[in-house]
């Protein structure tokens, strides 16, 4: 098994837009990271000119309503980080500093699509140590409100079997398998935007959420209508990008997972929490770093701090 070496971005690159809930501008800088230094946001523009650096890992989730927001005790937080997390861990991009100077990362058309391009712009650098990776050597399960999410061992690769269900029309049931890798993800999956009913919209803007939710940068569903005038990207756009929700989440283990992760109605909280059991139980996982490929203690597979509502209610 082929584990690679870890990459990083060739320059910095600059993207910009607006949050889906806090409909608040943000600028998003990505910079190249060193070795070992994994994903971790610069949050920037808190009061007194305050900065803080949060950590993409599991550790660091505040919240999981409607989206998957980072945050710590001082009160510094991201939010809606999923898609681009997605981006990064879809090109298998390891380390790599995230500046923002917003509460929400920037929902762009709703999708991965902009991060990708963004990230292509720069290109993609090797570096000098391998790769580490999380392999799944005993299933672990977790099932909440009628759905699930189990990981299971494989020898090699990560393939995702994610499966919804919704009373829809519009949606229904469905159900994709992908064999992860950059190619299948820039042509199966990063397009894929979020989603949800327009019947939801006035509780949720009640509630502080999608404010900045409009067709361009999401799918509006209305009984058994698509509102958005394009159509869908896919015929199955719904599915896939509940698969691109789950790689940025899972992207919060640290390291690049060997195994299936399979789950039925799943969203970020169900997401979380099948994170949070398999890390939990250190016998269900080994860490693989080449050349040697040996299991390593678990502390290893973490980032470390370099020197330096997906819309609507479908989400959770």
């Amino acid at each position: 098994m082929r584990l690679g070496s870890q990459t990083t971005l060739r320059d910095r690159v600059a993207i910009n837009g607006f949050g889906v809930h806090s409909a608040a501008p943000a600028q998003v800088i990505l910079h190249p990271a060193d070795v070992d230094s994994g994903v971790v946001f610069l949050r920037t523009g808190l009061p007194g000119g305050r900065e803080r650096l949060l950590e993409a890992k599991r550790a660091n989730v505040a919240d999981t309503a409607l989206c998957t927001m980072l945050g710590d005790a001082s009160g510094a937080s991201v939010c809606t980080v999923e898609h681009l997390l997605a981006a990064l861990s879809g090109l298998r991009i390891d380390n790599v500093l995230i500046e923002i100077d917003g509460p929400e990362t920037p929902i762009m058309d709703g999708s991965a699509a902009d991060f990708v391009s963004a990230i292509d712009s720069v290109g993609v650098a090797q570096q000098s140590r391998s790769r580490r990776h999380l392999k799944i050597v005993k299933p672990v399960r977790v099932d909440r409100d009628g759905g699930f999410a189990e990981f299971l061992p494989a020898e090699r690769g990560f393939r995702l079997d994610v499966e919804i269900e919704f009373d829809s029309p519009a949606i229904g049931r469905q159900r994709r398998v992908f064999d992860l890798d950059p190619p299948t993800f820039r042509r199966e999956i990063a397009r894929a935007r979020t989603f949800g009913f327009v019947g939801e919209v006035q509780k949720l803007w009640r509630a502080g959420y999608a404010l900045g939710s409009s067709l361009d940068n999401s799918v509006a569903i209305d009984g058994d209508v698509i509102l958005n005038p394009e159509g869908l990207r896919y015929a199955d756009e719904f599915v896939r990008h509940k698969a691109l929700d789950a790689i940025g989440d899972l992207s919060l283990a640290g390291a690049p997972i060997i195994g299936v992760y399979r789950t039925y109605r799943a969203g970020h909280k169900l997401n979380a929490l099948a994170l949070d059991a398999l890390l939990e139980r250190r016998w269900a996982y080994e860490i693989l770093e080449a050349p040697s490929r040996a299991a390593i203690s678990a502390h290893g597979a973490g980032a470390h701090i370099p020197a330096a509502a997906a819309a609507f209610a479908t989400a959770d």
